[in-house]
């Protein structure tokens, strides 16, 4: 099969103010076939990370989402503009300001596309061992963030049961787990 990507045509900001930015794309596909109504949300792509402290105990934050309506269980991320900043500095950035821990390295798992079908932005993947307190978390006036710790041994669980369940963290807790499980195989041989 021979794939090829969709033409763009012409494209409008419909949308454009620091909350919210939506592109119009008037594209053809393929077969010819003109839409002239595809919708792009214009995100900033985010800096995700997992931390484990020395005794075992993986970092969460626990906030209110509204576009999910939910309070949910995640990973320390946050936004950032590649071209401002890097990735691994943004990851340590939301470390610290989300829960107060820090961590002096951090291994990159992997970069991900957050929703490709509508989405422009993508998501970098950190893990950090040894995370340690250093201070209190220095919140946005939009976060009210608790902080969880939760035995590495029972993340899966957690997992399986429903009670983590947003698509990145996930991604980042398998990926992180699966690193160190290949390390830990590596150093045994």
């Amino acid at each position: 099969m021979d794939l090829k990507e969709w033409k763009i045509l012409s494209s409008r900001m419909v949308i454009d103010n620091q909350w919210c930015k939506v592109r119009q794309d008037e594209i053809e596909l393929p077969n010819g076939k003109i839409i002239d109504d595809y919708f792009i949300n214009i995100r900033l792509d985010v800096a995700l990370i997992l931390p484990i402290t020395s005794n075992q105990e993986i970092i969460f934050v626990r906030q209110y989402r509204h576009g999910a309506g939910e309070i949910l269980l995640e990973l320390p991320a946050g936004t950032f503009d590649t071209q401002l900043e890097d990735p691994q500095v943004a990851a340590l950035r939301e470390l610290k300001e989300e829960t107060g821990y820090i961590a002096k390295t951090t291994i990159p798992l992997g970069i991900l596309y957050d929703n490709p079908v509508k989405d422009s932005n993508k998501i970098y993947l950190f893990l950090a061992q040894d995370a340690t307190k250093a201070g209190q978390q220095e919140l946005d006036p939009t976060e009210e963030i608790e902080v969880i710790l939760i035995p590495v041994s029972k993340v899966m669980e957690k997992i399986a049961i429903g009670e983590i369940n947003v698509a990145g963290t996930v991604s980042a807790i398998f990926m992180g787990l699966n690193y160190l499980n290949n390390l830990h195989l590596t150093h045994k041989i």
